[in-house]
């Protein structure tokens, strides 16, 4: 785990005890500081029995203390721990906090902070990979991956790079990347920015804020907010570099929204001194992430692909993008629906020739059937077993399959991976079933 001097007797209160909570206990424990926890699930709590204060900082008397450690998901605009500690001058910070705090107690290192709406996990993967294959030194973590304070520190030359959403960069003061990158804004998450884009997109903008005038700055979207960002930074001593496209050969890296990807990836890479055929030949060997364009199966020349992570239309576009017509004629077979984020296709409409149909399901199904029934043969499947069913009948060779819900899970699965891992699993049951017990296949992970 990291640890650091920096923390020794001093005191901080975590609220919230699943992974990166407990990996911010352990780290601060092994650094010499006290501390008092709290989770309100009593197995999250027997481990630091008798190890930390077991109390709540709600509860708690914050003087003298020298932050509260809280999850991302802990909704800074609604939740009380933020005035509550405000009455005692202590701040509300996250473990990337905690890491930015740390560096100066690690070996010679550089920091990639990654953050957009869209194509952070991929992106972040993406350049760890590069890194390792060129024999960098390399872990990453905050949105991805382990908790980064969970993680050994890396040896001298070593590149930590983080995947930060908004709710990240809201808890953290003080992270200097040596190289910051801002894929793209789009709305999303605006219940935590009191409906407020402009707040969402500032969130953003401060892990820039943060930085030195002399670091590293990629930008690759084309949205208004990222623009307007990057032109707040023109007169700093290393202006914005605006990352290019990259369209790779590479099968894990297609479509409009990889090539942003890989553009962004590249630039970060170079910045950081990485040969630009070792970038290319990573491109090649690069396996790709769970749920995000992932092909799962080929059978009877029809491809699936799990995008289960495409959460809103902005995300599902460019998965609708990547498969065009073949001789004129659609081949996406498209299963779209869940828990609603917004209403209406978004940008996904001006995709909408690469589909020859679509299967809805969840809560979203009957209005996504509303506003593609014009356009196209509509299947109300109503549940995500039944949609692949469907999808899987009606498709030809050289189509495919495609999982883009351009919804939340939360209707029907735990979260995206289940909903994911779902998929993947009546597919290969499906492929594997004779064709006469496919209708029996079960529907047991959805409710």
């Amino acid at each position: 785990m990291i640890t650091s001097t920096a923390f020794a007797g001093k005191k901080y209160a975590v609220l919230g005890l699943a992974r990166s909570g407990a990996a911010t206990v352990e780290a601060l424990l092994a650094s010499g500081a006290s501390v008092v926890a709290w989770d309100r699930q009593d197995n999250a709590r027997a481990p630091f029995e008798g190890r930390v204060t077991l109390a709540d900082p709600l509860e708690s008397d914050l003087t003298g203390f020298d932050g509260v450690v809280v999850s991302p998901g802990v909704p800074l605009n609604t939740h009380p721990i933020s005035a509550h500690a405000a009455k005692f001058g202590v701040p509300v910070i996250g473990d990337i906090e905690l890491f930015a705090l740390a560096r100066p107690s690690l070996p010679s290192h550089k920091v990639v902070g990654i953050t957009g709406t869209n194509g952070k996990s991929t992106t972040t993967a993406l350049v760890h990979h590069i890194l390792k294959e060129a024999g960098v030194p390399t872990t990453m973590g905050g949105n991805i991956g382990l908790p980064i304070l969970g993680q050994p520190p890396l040896p001298a030359g070593g590149v930590y790079v983080l995947e930060l959403s908004s709710y990240q960069i809201d808890l953290t003061l003080s992270l200097d990347c040596d190289v910051a990158v801002l894929l793209n804004i789009t709305p999303d998450h605006l219940d935590r920015y009191d409906g407020s884009f402009e707040k969402y997109a500032m969130s953003k903008a401060r892990l820039f804020d943060m930085q030195s005038e002399e670091h590293a700055k990629v930008f690759a979207g084309e949205d208004d907010f990222t623009a307007a960002i990057a032109d707040t930074l023109r007169d700093e001593n290393r202006p914005p570099q605006f990352a290019e496209p990259l369209v790779t050969t590479a099968p894990t890296l297609q479509g409009p929204h990889n090539a942003q990807n890989a553009g962004a990836a590249a630039a970060v890479c170079q910045a950081l001194g990485v040969d630009r055929a070792v970038i290319e030949d990573a491109f090649q060997s690069f396996a790709g992430l769970p749920h995000r364009m992932e092909r799962v199966a080929t059978h009877n020349g029809v491809l699936f692909v799990n995008d289960s992570k495409a959460t809103n239309t902005d995300s599902t576009a460019p998965a609708l993008a990547a498969y065009p017509p073949e001789n004129g004629r659609p081949r996406i077979h498209w299963i779209v629906g869940g828990l609603p984020k917004e209403d209406g296709l978004g940008p996904c409409e001006q995709h909408l020739g690469n589909v020859a149909a679509a299967y809805t399901i969840g809560e979203a199904g009957p209005r996504f059937a509303e506003l593609l029934e014009p356009r196209m043969k509509v299947t109300r499947s109503e549940l995500l077993c039944e949609a692949v069913k469907d999808a899987m009948e009606a498709a030809q060779p050289g189509d495919v399959v495609l999982l883009s819900p351009a919804c939340a899970s939360f209707d029907q699965f735990r979260d995206y991976e289940k909903r994911g891992e779902y998929f993947a699993q009546v597919v290969a049951a499906l492929v594997d079933a004779p064709a006469g017990v496919q209708a029996a296949l079960g529907k047991g992970d959805e409710a």
